[in-house]
């Protein structure tokens, strides 16, 4: 059975369809993001509200879930991250080429 077909999987969402944005006030709403991606959504964490030290130490978290869940991250401000599952192509523009 091949997941990313959705006629297998009637009455539910397509995988990775789903951008979650999560603006984190303590660290359970940070293991809430990690079950989104976990269930295949892309999550962009605003970090702003957090401390500096509660901030790294859930980017830390996110970035080992992602690891362990075959995901990537993308570093998108001084606060602002990005996690996918593997199967969403994340582009940058790079504006020094």
């Amino acid at each position: 059975m091949d997941p990313f077909v959705s006629e297998l999987l009637p009455g539910s969402l397509d995988w990775g369809t789903e951008v979650i944005v999560v603006h984190p006030r303590n660290f359970e709403a940070v293991q809430e993001a990690v079950l989104a991606l976990r269930d295949h959504a892309t999550v962009l964490l605003n970090f702003s509200g957090l401390p500096p030290e509660q901030m790294q130490r859930a980017v830390d978290f996110m970035a080992g879930a992602a690891f362990a869940l075959d995901g990537q991250q993308e570093r998108l401000g001084e606060r602002v991250f990005l996690f996918a599952p593997h199967f969403v192509q994340l582009r940058r523009d790079d504006p020094a080429s």
